[in-house]
Order: C-alpha cells, then structure tokens, then sequence
C-alpha cells in the first residue's frame, strides 16, 4: 500500500505547533489541536476582520505594512488630528498631528511618514505638510507648491509623491500637476493625463500608479508613474471614486469606493502590471472614502464613510496559508 513516507521519503512529523515557515505540500500532525494540518497557497485573495481603531473616521491617510501601520488625520463629526499605530491586532493611540485635517495624502512607513495637504479649518484646501518620526509629529517648513486636497500619496518619507486632488475655495479646481517630495521640499513634476480627485495610488516614486477618483463622476481611469512622467494604462473593471488601493507598480490591490448612484463598493481588483482582474472575494463591509496600506499579498483597509472603527485585512492569492484536514 502506498503510504505517505513513501511518496515524500519522511514520515508526518507531529508537533505541538504549526511549522513557520512551511513549504507548499507539506503536511504535519499538531498534537495540540488534535489536528492533520497542509500548507498550502491561497487561490483567491481573502478578506478578514482586524482590530478596530479607536477613533472612527473617514478621509484618512495611512502609511505602512499590514502588521505596522500608521493611521492620521480625518473626519469624524469634525476634523481630526487624531494618529494610531496598528501592530497587526490592535490600534494603539499616539502623539496628534499639530493641525486637525480631512483628506490628506500620506505615505511612508509606520516610523517615518508624511502627511500633505488635505482640507483643514475654515474648510479651506492647505499646502501644509508634517513628518513623523515614529514618536512625534513635526510641521515642515516647505509645503506643497499647490493646495490640495483629496490627493493620493505614495512613497516613501525621503522619497514621495502627491497626484490629483483639488483646491478650493472658490469652487473645485482640478490639480493636474504632480509633486515629488526629497524628505525636505516638493518639486513640482509631470501632469496627469485625467484630472480626478479621491483616486487610490501604490508604488515608489520611481514606480507609481493611479487609478479610479472622481471628476465628478467615478472613473476607471489607470496611470503609472515613471518620477517624471504620466501613462495611461489599462482601466480599472469598475469605476469609482473615493477608492483605496496598496502594493506596487507591478502587483497593486484596489478595493472599494463608490460610484453612480452613490453606492459603496465592497469589491476588489488585482493589477498584474498589465490588467486589472475582479477578486471572487469582496469585503465584508462596503467601504468609501477610507484608505489602504500594505501590499497586494498583505493589505489592509482602515475607516469608512460614515465613520467607522472597523478594518480588514486583505490575505492576497498565492500567499501561504495552513489548511486543516479534514474527511469531509
């Protein structure tokens, strides 16, 4: 009879805890749980609760990985100076931003982040910008060559990138120019091809990409980023505005939004570096006007319109998971 040592040449090891890491195929007894386990590779990108903030709000900025984030700024019943820090499964409270703001971009890692421009009192669209060094929030002396608010931000503190957005008052002015950020001053830089404000962005500097926003309406609209220079790429399935998004030029996550009549959006699309393909599996809440960090492998989404305490995380195809065998 055909038996498991034979075919792999080892016998099923038991242990008191899953192995890490684990190579595709291997399977193993966990005598704690009483359990055969497999380690396998996802198929689907798959969504699940995480910690909840501890302030609810929308139109915030993120910066960070799924396991260390950074979350500021926002809105709740008004403007929020409020920062917290995510470890993976719980958010923890740190030191404010020194100016309460709405729709800021953001980006960076959880110890080194920039937040620019966004709406602040009066109501007004700002050119400010603050830099975190993992314990304090400080006001930098140059800001945006441009007010803007509604912008995306990818990057990273010494190396970033503003796109899209507008100003006001008076009206809604589209903001076409893209700005790059050296840790200390912004340089003004290639225009977008769509003008559109609440679009989701991920990559570096060097390696960017936009995709969906409004003008008003929700668009589709996809563009990379070479550092200078604006491309128009394959579309997004869906349209929407208000959107989020994580992970890089080549391996991008878009989740949510809203589009015509006004509805949230719970689903999700991947970017292979070509084309944008629908994920069989949405998140559990429909969100818009949140924000995203991670990667396309280990992504998270954080707040919500109206304001929400609530996250997930997004678990992406091709990632390892430990699976329990079962006779069924």
């Amino acid at each position: 009879m055909t038996t498991y040592k034979g075919i792999s040449g080892f016998a099923v090891q038991s242990v008191a805890s899953d192995p890490s890491p684990s190579d595709e195929g291997q399977v193993w007894y966990n005598n704690a749980t009483y359990a055969f386990k497999l380690a396998a590779v996802t198929t689907a990108g798959t969504w699940a609760a995480g910690g909840n903030l501890n302030t609810g709000r929308h139109g915030l900025a993120s910066a960070g990985t799924q396991t260390a984030t950074l979350a500021f700024g926002g809105y709740t019943t008004t403007y929020s100076a409020a920062s917290e820090s995510y470890n993976g499964t719980s958010w923890t409270n740190t030191p404010s931003l020194n100016t309460p703001g709405y729709a800021r971009s953001g980006f960076g890692i959880q110890t080194a982040a920039v937040a620019a421009g966004g709406e602040a009192p009066p109501g007004a669209s700002q050119t400010s910008t603050e830099t975190w060094n993992g314990s304090a929030w400080s006001n930098n002396p140059t800001g945006l060559n441009n007010s803007r608010e509604q912008a995306a931000g990818f990057g990273i503190q010494t190396a970033g990138v503003a796109c899209g957005g507008f100003s006001t008052p008076p009206g809604i002015n589209f903001v076409a120019a893209s700005e790059n950020w050296n840790g200390t001053t912004w340089t003004s830089s290639g225009n977008i091809n769509t003008n559109r404000f609440y679009g989701a962005a991920a990559g570096i500097q060097t390696a960017g990409l936009f995709f969906g926003g409004g003008n008003p309406g929700a668009l589709a609209s996809t563009e990379s980023y070479n550092g200078s220079t604006w491309t128009s790429v394959n579309s997004l399935n869906t349209a929407k505005r208000g959107t989020m998004g994580a992970g890089t030029q080549g391996a991008a996550v878009n989740f949510g939004g809203q589009n015509p009549p006004l509805t949230n959006l719970a689903t999700t699309e991947l970017w292979n570096g070509t084309s944008w393909t629908s994920n069989p599996n949405s998140m559990s809440t429909a969100r818009n006007q949140a924000i995203g960090a991670g990667t396309q492998a280990a992504a998270l989404v954080i707040g919500n319109d109206p304001p929400s305490t609530a996250t997930e995380e997004f678990t992406g195809p091709g990632s390892p998971v430990t699976k329990t065998i079962t006779t069924s």
